[in-house]
């Protein structure tokens, strides 16, 4: 069995990335998927685009660096299929159709804007301890990313909360809105 160790910090971030599209590409061979690309990328590790050679239509491939963000967003993706969301007010989110805790690949629906995605900074119950200066910094900080829409994040965020869910990465490009530029 092969052993996926990513980069230790300091050691080369080239040899983490070919970890992540080895990984991704054993997931695809596994569950018989052909890669047509990347959508994105983050602290958390890559999005790539899949699809089946037999069937219409993409998924997302989410391959994470590390095991415990890619398990926290297992969960929330889980909680959310248990309550049924696949859409938060008027923001579309992505369905989980599998995963792989071996090669901490997500496999995903691709959604349209406008959208709330990437859980991998969530919690569940409750959101990590920090001070209230802390608490006020990042406040301050989504209100200037969000600026007049940030009241309809809070509410977005308050309808996570009712889930039990707490997200934390909270940017224009995790809460898009439908005219969002690319």
């Amino acid at each position: 069995m092969r052993t996926w160790v990513l980069s230790r910090p300091g050691e080369d971030v080239m040899n983490a990335e070919a970890i992540l599209e080895e990984r991704v590409g054993e997931y695809a061979r596994r569950r018989q998927l052909e890669l047509s690309g990347v959508l994105g990328f983050g602290i958390h590790g890559r999005v790539f685009r899949g699809r089946r050679a037999a069937q219409a239509g993409e998924v997302a491939l989410k391959v994470h660096y590390r095991k415990e963000p890619f398990l926290r967003e297992v969960a929330v993706y889980e909680r959310l299929r248990e309550a049924g969301v696949v859409q938060i007010l008027d923001f579309n989110v992505p369905q989980l159709l599998a995963s792989d805790a071996e090669l901490l690949v997500l496999e995903m629906t691709i959604v349209q804007q406008p959208f709330v995605l990437d859980f991998a900074e969530s919690y569940l119950e409750a959101p990590p301890e920090f001070s209230d200066d802390v608490w006020l910094h990042w406040e301050a900080e989504k209100q200037e990313q969000f600026d007049e829409r940030w009241p309809t994040v809070e509410k977005v965020l308050g309808e996570l909360e009712d889930l039990g869910i707490h997200m934390l990465d909270v940017s224009p490009n995790n809460i898009a809105f439908r005219d969002r530029q690319p």
